[in-house]
């Protein structure tokens, strides 16, 4: 199983940046993939995610509005597009995969994920 970000980078705020996830390795349509960030001193949040078999997605309080997650499934692809960035958005951002019926059981932020990509780092400077 391999989880791979890309797209990171150094922005103004009020920028745009789109994040890639690209996934393999394991069934693409079984999995929900989501996307957490980790900030200096800060504990990991859970910014958004995806059920791939149903498109069903979620997002937390703080990007609501500004982000967008979305896959293609042929390509085996999550993206993470953001806009409006904040300095406060600054953080490594990491893309996770569980299996769908999983993500159903609890809170989508709150399950345990067994995938986790190496990150990509964002820094919004103001």
């Amino acid at each position: 199983v391999q989880l791979v970000e890309s797209g990171g980078g150094l922005v103004q705020a009020g920028g745009s940046l789109r994040l890639s996830c690209a996934t393999s390795g394991f069934t693409f349509d079984d999995y929900a993939i989501a996307w957490f960030r980790l900030a200096p001193g800060k504990e990991r949040e859970g910014v958004s995610c995806i059920g791939v078999s149903d498109d069903s997605t979620y997002y937390a309080d703080s990007v609501k509005g500004r982000f967008t997650i979305s896959s293609d499934n042929a390509k085996k692809m999550v993206y993470l597009q953001m806009n409006s960035l904040r300095p406060e958005d600054t953080a490594v951002y990491y893309c996770a995969a569980v299996l769908n019926w999983v993500r159903q059981t609890a809170g989508w932020a709150e399950v345990p994920y067994p995938y986790w990509g190496q990150g990509t780092q964002v820094t919004v400077s103001s």
